[in-house]
């Protein structure tokens, strides 16, 4: 489903205006991001109607008929741009608005234009080939009904609140509109992105009381009066849920006529032309019934009689009328259960209030401002209570309650410290009864019974009660209508038997109460939550969407001493922390459950604990918390985040992003500032972690954009003489933040051993403050590696000199950065140097030629340290490796892994390699896949390998165009070789006879063999085949008779064979990879274990997982699956680190 989040306001945002500073600068975004040409939303109005006169003179295509001035006299933005993708259709619209911004003299819009036309095909398809050459043709009599029908819907949609439901005397307070949703109603049905096609379901999707209901009002107004694509939509419908589900059979043309009496008439018009329909749908959260269930029974004849169900099923998942429109209101519970029922729908979130309108709010509340100011405080203090502020509703509630407090003289931060405290105030002030008073029993019963309503409500998703449910929860009429009174519960629309909460926070609020309140009198003094509700709680991946989340922060806020203290005292009950405790242990086993998918941001562990705010509570409930992945969007995210890792003894790793919303520094008054500042001292908070947390060893920055006071920041905590940090990884940041302060870090923590920089920009003058800090005698790095961003020859220059004068620095891994050649030369210079001590040299898909092999010659014969190096994806050709095989025939390389993978090598260097395998003592590994080396390389490969002079180990041979031709030499090398440990044959045409062969050599070895069989339906295995690996192998499984490729996988103590495809278990010997992956970089070479080794992880506590780890298995470094086990072999990589990296202890 795609996505368009309301964030900003149209009239507050533009391109060419200047980004203030920022922790979270966000990209250049329109209310609608997904729209095609949002660049036109920019305009002023003056501009839009110069944009207009200009685009009524452009000619469309010959078969279209021409735009009119009058279509576009009364246009909106929304309206501009629809009539644009009609007439102009595809890339067409895109050239058309580029050449018109041209004209009005728009560069910056122009500039930006081009950078999205980069992703349209030239070709984009148009939504309608012939756009639109007819009108509505109507009698007058039919125009009349029509603009009767429309009168009737102003009429009828002018009140847009049901006053009745709230106080009077504070409607002016409640009955507010949200301006920044208000914005979306031209732009809800825009062309969306990539194929440019108007969206033929779009949701408008929010949070309980944020105003959904009352923007479908006013779309339906704005149609009414010809505001909202008038000249796309004849006719709109809007229908509450429980109209179209209510009473008996009926067909959606009989639904029709009950909206518009008197329209039977004109029904097989309206049929006639379902494209002009937009249908709105409301009242979801009173649906009972499941409307999935029954998709077997959905119809498309729009004149059938139907249960309700199965008719708003079938337009909702488009069985019937595909071709309308429909808009749906529903809060985010309601879209997760109809999501599998709606079809390609476009969703829009209203965010409510903004952060200006909230303030904007409070001033209108208050009288002073210094009350504003006491209020915004408080409020601001808590981005999880301000959060809460986006709906007028609650803006009420939280400024009805401080102001009560504030003419008692209470200390705000003190009473009302958080959301939950509110609540307990407000809700409280609306019960007479009191400790002492006669009827304490009844209001206790009462109390007890809208608790157990509320919280069988919210497990259930269900928002509407019945008599049934007011019986099963013992709420009598009594009790009913104590609540009704005081605006707790509400009638649902017109049904007098059905019931709903005032506000959904109500229910959340009540739900949480019941797990807290304390029943002496019985046996189980309290309602005990159950592992499985707990996990729903904490361990849901929807994060702020989770429609329990604000339900668990009211419990765990509740939890809090001072809290339940403050219950007690209002509402006259006993409470109780017997599911403290229970929380408690189960927090601690939150490892043993399904880890949270990537997507999610914050774990939603981190609010509630800092709702409950007890620092004793926090620390054991993290003392397992070992790593944390943390994507920091807003302001809550950056507070809750600092407080919680601040707790977390025995964090070792952290995964961080940082990119989001705006601030500003606009006025050194204006609530915003200091907002700002509590921002910048959260994040000091957040960034002392890296210093009071000792055992923080690996810090991960991914797709973060910091200004550069918060760079400081960091650097300042990474440079304290406490930061144990050892691993420093920058993936996809902002330029700006790899500064001096950032690169200071090298030089001043003593502990840093590990750099990584990959897909960033990287300025020329971050690379000389880099090959500076390389060269300070102070700086221990051992290991560096710059991916996916160009390193150029000057560069790789300024490197080299670093190599002589770092003796620390023994593992350099360049990828996708394009050094060429001559860079190369420079680096391979660096390596003839006595004072280098680099071990490992990656340059992976730099570019490299032959030429590159010349100069690396030498430095292979002269160096007398480097032992891994690998030069995959670089086309060097045979001509140019032959003078490699050359170097290694020297006695002095000291060699022991070479990856040439994907080289453009052919079997005409096999000669080469052969002649250097048995000349070379020291190489232990050589990976030549994805190379055509072919049958007659690889046979004489295999003289090679059996001659006793050759020491190697680990050959891989993946996808080298090999066939059953060469298995006959390979079993014969297998008969005969006792060094070879590892033979990697994956991918490769072998077929049946050579598995045959290969089996055979293998059953004939002295060691006893383990043979695991999968399938892959590529290829066809013979009879013959089958019966002939069922007499080779001691112990196999096999699953599946008829496929092609064979997986194989043939392993004893001493020697590990694959053959043909990939796909093993995670335990398995090694996992197949496609070229590149980091399985095949220099840092992980598949040689084998020793003997005793094979198969033996050794178990410990798992800092990637952030929890201990249930498989047992030590996690690669360098960004490897963690469930990929690397074959190692004795004295070539460390037995913990993939990239010669030594952990300080």
């Amino acid at each position: 489903m795609s996505d368009g989040n309301l964030n900003s306001d149209l009239s507050s945002s533009s391109p060419t205006s200047s980004a203030s500073p920022s922790l979270f600068p966000s990209p250049f975004t329109s209310p609608c991001a997904q729209a095609v040409i949002q660049y036109i939303t920019y305009l002023s109005e003056a501009e839009l109607q110069t944009f207009k006169d200009l685009l009524v003179r452009e000619n469309p295509r010959p078969d279209s008929v021409q735009l009119t001035s009058e279509q576009l006299k009364a246009a909106s933005y929304g309206e501009v741009v629809h009539l644009l993708m009609e007439y102009f259709p595809g890339r067409l619209a895109w050239d058309l608005t580029h050449k018109l911004f041209a004209k009005m003299d728009k560069s910056a819009l122009c500039l930006r234009l081009q950078m999205e036309m980069k992703g349209i095909p030239f070709d984009s398809p148009p939504e309608d080939l012939s756009p639109r050459k007819i009108q509505m043709d109507m009698k007058k009599e039919e125009s009349d009904k029509i603009q009767e029908y429309k009168l009737d819907v102003m009429s009828k949609y002018s009140t847009r609140w049901n006053r009745a439901a709230w106080p009077e005397s504070h409607m002016d307070f409640i009955y507010q509109d949200v301006h920044r949703d208000e914005k979306c109603i031209p732009l809800l049905f825009l062309p969306q992105k990539p194929q440019c096609r108007q969206p033929k379901t779009v949701v408008l999707q929010g949070y309980a009381g944020i105003g959904k209901t009352t923007l479908a009002k006013k779309v339906m107004l704005a149609w009414a009066e010809n505001k909202f694509y008038s000249h796309k939509f004849w006719y709109a419908f809007h229908f509450h849920c429980q109209e179209v589900i209510q009473g008996a059979e009926h067909s959606f043309c009989e639904l029709i006529v009950q909206k518009w009496p008197g329209s039977q008439a004109l029904l097989s018009k309206i049929m006639s032309k379902p494209d002009h329909i937009l249908l709105l749908f409301d009242g979801f959260e009173e649906l009972t019934s499941t409307l999935e269930e029954r998709q077997a029974e959905l119809s498309g004849n729009w004149s059938q009689k139907l249960p309700g169900s199965i008719l708003l099923g079938s337009l909702l998942s488009k069985r019937m009328l595909p071709e309308a429109a429909l808009l749906i209101v529903m809060r985010f519970a309601s879209l997760e259960k109809l999501k599998p029922l709606l079809k390609c729908p476009f969703s829009v979130t209203l965010k409510g209030f903004s952060t200006d309108e909230k303030i904007e709010y409070f001033n209108k509340y208050f009288r002073s401002h210094r009350e504003v100011d006491k209020a915004l405080r408080v409020v601001m203090g808590d981005r999880m209570f301000f959060s809460m502020c986006r709906t007028p509703v609650v803006c009420w509630i939280v400024c009805s309650v401080l102001k009560q407090l504030m003419e008692r003289g209470a200390d705000l931060r003190e009473t009302c410290p958080n959301s939950t405290a509110v609540f307990i105030w407000y809700l409280s002030s609306l019960f007479p009864t009191r400790a002492g008073d006669p009827h304490k029993q009844t209001f206790q019963e009462q109390l007890n019974a809208v608790c157990h309503l509320a919280a069988k409500g919210m497990w259930d998703m269900r928002w509407v009660f019945d008599k049934k449910d007011l019986e099963q929860s013992k709420l009598d009429e009594t009790g009913v209508a104590t609540l009704i009174s005081v605006n707790i519960l509400q009638r649902a629309g017109d049904n007098e038997d059905r019931y709903t909460f005032a506000h959904l926070s109500f229910q959340e609020f009540f739900a949480a109460l019941l797990y807290v309140l304390c029943y002496p009198q019985r046996f189980q003094t309290f309602q005990a939550l159950d592992h499985g509700d707990i996990k729903r709680l904490i361990a849901n991946p929807e994060g702020s969407k989770n429609y329990l989340s604000q339900m668990g922060l009211f419990l765990f806020g509740l939890l809090n001493d001072m809290r339940a203290l403050a219950v007690e005292q209002a509402l006259g009950c006993k409470l109780t922390t017997g599911n403290k405790k229970k929380l408690l242990n189960s927090i601690t086993q939150v490892h043993e459950w399904d880890p949270l998918p990537p997507c999610c941001a914050v774990p939603q562990l981190f609010y509630y604990l800092h709702e409950i705010q007890e620092e004793a509570f926090v620390r054991q409930a993290l003392k397992d918390y070992y790593k944390a992945t943390l994507k920091i969007k807003k302001k809550i995210d950056m507070q809750v985040s600092a407080f919680c890792l601040r707790h977390c003894q025995h964090l070792q790793e952290m995964k961080l992003s940082i990119r989001g919303e705006r601030f500003n520094t606009e006025s050194f008054s204006s609530p915003r500032l200091e907002d700002n500042v509590r921002l910048f001292l959260w994040w000091q908070d957040f960034c002392s972690v890296f210093w009071t947390n000792e055992g923080l060893e690996d810090l991960a920055m991914t797709n973060s954009v910091l200004e550069p006071a918060f760079v400081k920041v960091l650097s300042t905590a990474l440079t304290r003489p406490q930061c144990k940090l050892q691993k420093l990884r920058f993936r996809s940041v902002n330029p700006p933040m790899l500064s001096e302060d950032l690169i200071r870090v090298l030089t001043d923590n003593q502990f840093l051993r590990y750099l990584e920089i990959s897909h960033t920009k990287v300025e020329s003058e971050t690379m000389r403050l880099l090959c500076s800090a390389l060269k300070h005698p102070q700086c221990h790095l051992q290991c560096l590696r710059l991916e996916d961003f160009p390193v150029t020859p000057e560069h790789c220059c300024k490197i080299a000199w670093a190599l002589k004068d770092n003796v620390h620095l023994k593992t350099l891994l360049l990828r996708r950065s394009s050094p060429q050649d001559l860079g190369a030369y420079y680096l391979f210079m660096a390596l003839q140097q006595p004072e280098c001590r680099l071990e490992r040299l990656s340059l992976e898909n730099c570019g490299l030629t032959e030429s590159s092999c010349k100069s690396l010659a030498p430095s292979l014969r002269s160096s007398k340290m480097l032992t891994h190096l690998s030069l995959a994806e670089n086309s060097l050709k045979d001509e140019g490796v032959k003078m490699l095989w050359e170097a290694l025939k020297h006695s002095e390389c000291p060699l022991q892994r070479l990856v040439l993978r994907k080289c453009a090598l052919t079997s005409a260097c096999c000669q080469d390699v052969a002649s250097a395998l048995n000349k070379n003592k020291n190489l232990r590994s050589l990976d030549l896949g994805f190379n055509s080396l072919k049958d007659d390389g690889v046979i004489l490969l295999c003289e090679a390998l059996m001659s006793p002079r050759c020491a190697l180990q680990t050959l891989e041979l993946e996808t080298c165009q090999l066939t059953s031709t060469c298995c006959q030499a390979v079993a014969a090398m297998l008969l005969h070789n006792q060094s070879l440990r590892y033979l990697d044959l994956t991918k490769n045409g072998i077929g049946s006879s050579g598995i045959q062969l290969l089996c055979g050599a293998f059953r004939d070895r002295k060691q006893r063999a383990k043979i695991s069989l999968t399938s892959d339906p590529k290829e066809r295995e013979t009879e013959g085949g089958k019966r002939e690996m069922g007499r080779g192998r001691e112990r196999a499984q096999s699953r599946a008779t008829d496929f092609h490729y064979l997986i194989l996988k043939v392993t004893s103590r001493h020697f590990c064979l694959v053959l043909l495809v990939t796909h093993t278990s995670p335990d398995s010997v090694r996992e197949g990879t496609t070229p590149g992956s980091d399985s095949r970089r220099l840092g992980s070479p598949e040689a084998p274990p020793t003997p005793m080794k094979f198969g033996n992880h050794r178990r410990r506590r798992c800092y990637r997982t952030g929890l201990p780890s249930r498989t047992g298995t030590i996690p690669e470094a360098g960004g490897q699956n963690d469930n990929q086990r690397c074959l190692r072999e004795p004295g070539i990589l460390d037995d913990d680190e993939d990239c010669g990296v030594a952990r300080v202890k």
